[in-house]
């Protein structure tokens, strides 16, 4: 997630060296009440916020309340990625990312061979280091991210069943691997070791088959490297296009298509059907957080590539009319901009 990388690679690395680490299979793992906190994770992959307090309430107890404070943070970031222009949530992931550690800290010092509570120590973190690097705290995320692959580590040197801290082992040497060299440096500073990309996607690939509790997570991240290493953009499409049929609900997965397939795949009648079936969602309620507003700028662009002039004007006449108050992504100001380089005579 570095210097050399865009602003959406940036939002990602170091992030996925982690995952979030919550929910393996109770028959695998000694995690208390791994198919409760599933049941939570599956909520908030879904995006369904307003459920998620209600949910870790009957969930901790009987399921360990650091476990619950860690989903809480995890639940904030996800929030943010929905917005990420918005700063309106910073303090408050900033704050449950600090009580959640706190929390798991104390819980390895009561019992420190408890492979649980270095679990969740590493996991209450990573919404925190995603925070970091999404606001270019780099050197900070890579100080945090050394605690959290020690964290991993040591619950794998306790409990090497622990499927999903396997799953973030793999991704750090991944990506240790293939960052830039400006991005080595950090690590060296941090005296972190090297990474291996074919052992680390391996080792991703085979939790991906054993921590089918996780299955959400582990796609998400993957696709990204199928992207941006692996030069697999229709692995990476089918991994989104299941996320998106499990949680119909959350735009992100959907939204993610449409980029992919404008970027990567250059089809843009596909990625304007994606952006217009995003919008068709929203109306109909069916996404619990709309972007609507943002749909219908990106579709009014594909739209234009694809010469539909027309059909632009009116998406981009409709995202002026649906942006928010607040507008964090300037949609309004994009669109009017738009407007007038399809129709010269707004001008």
């Amino acid at each position: 997630m570095y210097l050399a990388l865009s602003s959406s690679r940036v939002a990602i690395i170091i992030p996925a060296l982690i995952g979030y680490l919550l929910a393996a299979p109770a028959e695998q793992t000694s995690i208390t009440e791994a198919r409760r906190l599933a049941t939570a994770y599956d909520t908030v992959l879904a995006a369904r916020f307003t459920e998620v307090p209600t949910l870790l309430a009957r969930t901790c107890p009987p399921a360990p309340l650091e476990a619950c404070t860690a989903l809480t943070a995890a639940a904030l970031w996800w929030q943010i990625q929905l917005n990420p222009n918005s700063r309106a949530l910073d303090e408050r992931l900033e704050a449950a990312s600090r009580a959640a550690f706190d929390a798991a800290g104390r819980w390895t010092e009561r019992e420190p061979r408890r492979a649980e509570a270095w679990f969740y120590a590493a996991a209450s973190l990573a919404p925190l280091v995603q925070w970091r690097v999404l606001r270019g705290q780099r050197l900070s995320a890579a100080r945090e991210g050394k605690t959290i692959k020690s964290a991993l580590e040591r619950a794998l040197q306790l409990d090497p069943t622990l499927e999903d801290a396997h799953f973030g082992i793999g991704l750090y040497h991944y990506y240790a691997d293939v960052v830039p060299a400006g991005f080595k440096l950090i690590r060296w500073l941090l005296l972190l070791p090297g990474g291996d990309r074919r052992l680390g996607l391996s080792e991703m690939l085979e939790a991906r088959q054993q921590g089918v509790l996780l299955r959400g997570e582990i796609d998400f991240q993957l696709h990204y490297l199928y992207l941006w290493y692996e030069h697999q953009p229709d692995r990476a499409l089918e991994l989104l296009r299941g996320l998106d049929k499990a949680y119909q609900s959350n735009p992100v997965f959907l939204q993610r298509i449409a980029e992919v397939l404008h970027e990567y795949v250059h089809d843009h009648e596909a990625s304007a059907a994606a952006w217009a079936l995003l919008v068709t969602r929203d109306r109909e309620g069916v996404t619990t957080n709309p972007r609507r507003a943002l749909a219908q700028l990106q579709l009014g662009a594909e739209l234009e590539h694809a010469g539909k002039r027309e059909r632009a004007i009116d998406a981009y006449t409709a995202a002026t009319a649906l942006a928010s108050r607040d507008d964090a992504d300037d949609v309004r100001g994009r669109a009017y901009e738009a407007l007038k380089r399809v129709d010269p005579s707004r001008e």
